[in-house]
C-alpha cells in the first residue's frame, strides 16, 4: 500500500507540474466569435412529432384566443408609432440570423425578443401584436422549418406578446408615443412596470412553451426540465426588461438613429449570453466526459454514476435542501466515483468475482484519489469533501478516515444513501437485484450503522420511498429516450 500511495502523490505532482508548464497554453475566451453562427434547423423524428403535436395545437389555439382578446379588449392605440414598431419589426427579424446553440446543440437562444419587445412598447395593440407575428413568420419561411416547428414557433411567440399587451394594458400601460418628450426617468417611472411584465410574459410563454414539448418528448418532468433549461441565464431577465425599455424609448425620441445606436449593445448582450451558454455547455460536457471514462474501467457499473446522482437529487430534495445545495449535492453525486479513473485500479475494476483482501484494501483509496482530482477544479473545491468521504458510515466504521456522526458532510450521507440503492438494485455477477420492498428492508436494518438515522427515516417513508425507487427505473432507460431526441429536435 506504500508504494500505490507513492504512486498517487507523484502523479499529483505531475499534474501539478504540468498545469504550471501549461500555464500560458490554456484556451483563451472568445467573446466576439462565432458572430453569425448558423443555426440549422435539427431533423424531427415521426415518434417526437406525435408526441408533440397535442401540445402544440393546444398553444396554437391559446395564441389565436390572444390575439382575438388583444384585437377585442385593446383596440387602437392611436398614439401607437406604427413605422417605427415597423423597423423595430425588422431588426428582430435580423437579429433571429444571429442565433446561437446553448445546452450543447439541443437549444437556441436568441436576442430577437428584445427588438420584437420594443415593437409592442411602442405599438402595444393587434397591430404591434401583428408586426410581431409577421417578423416570426418571415423567420420560419427564410430558415425553412418543418410545418410542425414553424407552427410552435409562430403561436409561442403570438401567446406571449398577445398575453403581455394585454397585461401591459391592464396595468395602465402607456405607448411610448404620448411620453416623447419626457426623460428617461419620467418615461421609466410611467412605463416600467407594465413593460416589465410585458416582457416576463413573453419570456415565461417562451421556456414553458419549449420545457412543455421537451417534457413530452423526452419523458423528463416538467419543471425539473424548465428550471435545468433556463437558471444559467434568468438573470438576463433584468437586462432584457431594461434593453427592451430603453430600446423603445430611444426609437421613440431618435427614430431610426436611435435603432441603430443600439445595435452594439445588443450584439454585446447577444455575444455575452452565448459566451455563458457556451462555458456552461464546456462545463457540462467536461463532467459526461469525466463520467464516461469512469464507467468505461468498470463493465458492471454504466449509467451508475446518474443514476447516483438523480437519486441524490431525490433525497435532497425529500430533505428540503435548496435549489443550490441539491445542485451541489447533485454534482458530487455524479463525480463520486471519479477516483477509479486512476490506472492502479483497472486491473481490479475489470475483476470478475470478489476481491481479495489487498486489493479490497487498495480499493478503498479510490475516494481519496477522487477527491484530489475534483480538488484540481477550482470550481468544484466545494464538493472535495463530499466526493472524500461518500464512503463513511454513520458508525465511524467506513472509509477512508472512519469519521462518524454528524462530522460526515450531509452530502456524502446522502451519497451514501443513493450509491448503496444504486448497487443493490442492479445485477451483479455474483448476486440478483434487490426488488423495491427487500431493498427498503436494507436500509431499515442498517439504519444507525451505516446510514444517518435521520435520513433513513425520511427515505424509507412511503412518499419518499416512491419517487426514489421510481426514480431509479426511470434514471436505467432515460439514456435510450433522450438517445431518440433532443431539445432542439423535439421542436425548439
Amino acid at each position: 500500500m506504500r508504494s500505490a500511495r507513492a504512486g498517487q502523490h507523484a502523479s499529483i505532482a505531475e499534474l501539478e507540474g504540468s498545469r504550471v508548464q501549461n500555464s500560458n497554453q490554456r484556451l483563451k475566451p472568445r467573446p466576439w466569435s462565432r458572430l453569425t453562427e448558423r443555426v440549422e434547423p435539427a431533423p424531427t423524428t415521426r415518434g417526437s412529432s406525435i408526441k408533440a403535436t397535442p401540445v402544440v395545437v393546444a398553444i396554437a389555439a391559446a395564441a389565436v384566443a390572444a390575439f382575438y382578446a388583444v384585437f377585442s379588449v385593446v383596440g387602437v392605440r392611436t398614439e401607437s408609432a406604427i413605422l417605427l414598431g415597423l423597423t423595430l419589426a425588422v431588426v428582430g427579424v435580423l437579429a433571429d440570423f444571429m442565433s446561437f446553440y446553448a445546452q450543447g446543440r439541443s437549444v437556441v437562444g436568441s436576442i430577437a425578443l428584445i427588438p420584437l419587445s420594443s415593437a409592442v412598447l411602442l405599438v402595444p395593440d393587434y397591430r404591434g401584436l401583428s408586426l410581431v407575428v409577421a417578423a416570426q413568420v418571415i423567420t420560419e419561411i427564410v430558415k425553412k422549418r418543418p410545418p410542425l416547428k414553424f407552427v410552435f414557433n409562430v403561436a409561442q411567440v403570438t401567446l406571449g406578446f398577445g398575453v403581455g399587451a394585454l397585461l401591459f394594458h391592464r396595468l395602465g400601460g402607456r405607448p411610448f408615443g404620448v411620453l416623447e418628450s419626457g426623460s428617461f426617468f419620467e418615461a421609466a417611472a410611467a412605463n416600467l412596470g407594465p413593460a416589465s411584465l410585458l416582457v416576463a410574459s413573453v419570456m415565461l410563454v417562451n421556456t414553458m412553451s419549449v420545457s412543455a414539448v421537451v417534457s413530452v418528448v423526452t419523458g423528463q418532468p416538467f419543471l425539473r426540465t424548465w428550471v435545468d433549461g433556463n437558471k444559467s441565464t434568468a438573470v438576463f431577465f433584468f437586462f432584457h426588461v431594461f434593453l427592451t425599455f430603453y430600446l423603445a424609448w430611444l426609437t421613440q425620441n431618435l427614430g431610426l438613429l436611435g435603432s441603430v445606436g443600439m445595435a452594439v449593445p445588443l450584439v454585446a448582450v447577444r455575444q455575452l449570453l452565448r459566451t455563458t451558454a457556451e462555458l456552461t455547455g464546456v462545463t457540462e460536457e467536461l463532467l459526461d466526459l469525466m463520467v464516461a471514462a469512469i464507467e468505461a474501467r468498470d463493465p458492471y457499473t454504466s449509467g451508475h454514476s446518474r443514476r447516483v446522482s438523480e437519486s441524490s437529487r431525490v433525497i435532497a430534495k425529500a430533505l428540503g435542501l435548496g435549489a443550490a445545495e441539491v445542485e451541489r449535492v447533485e454534482v458530487a453525486a455524479l463525480l463520486h466515483d471519479v477516483g477509479k479513473i486512476d490506472e492502479q485500479f483497472a486491473r481490479i475494476l475489470t475483476k470478475e468475482g470478489r476481491l481479495s483482501p489487498d486489493e479490497w484494501e487498495l480499493m478503498k483509496r479510490h475516494p481519496v484519489r477522487g477527491a484530489e482530482l475534483v480538488g484540481l477544479l477550482s470550481s468544484l473545491k466545494d464538493i472535495v469533501p463530499s466526493v472524500r468521504h461518500h464512503h463513511e458510515n454513520w458508525d465511524g466504521t467506513g472509509y477512508p478516515d472512519g469519521i462518524r456522526g454528524e462530522n460526515i458532510p450531509l452530502a456524502s450521507r446522502i451519497i451514501m444513501f443513493a450509491d448503496t440503492l444504486d448497487a443493490i438494485t442492479t445485477d451483479r455477477p455474483y448476486r440478483k437485484a434487490l426488488e423495491a420492498e427487500e431493498a427498503r428492508r436494507e436500509f431499515v436494518k442498517f439504519r444507525g450503522k451505516q446510514f444517518d438515522p435521520a435520513i433513513c427515516d425520511v427515505v424509507v417513508s412511503p412518499k419518499a420511498w416512491a419517487e426514489l425507487f421510481e426514480s431509479v427505473q426511470a434514471s436505467r432507460s432515460a439514456a435510450a429516450i433522450v438517445g431518440s431526441t433532443t431539445a432542439e429536435s423535439a421542436v425548439a
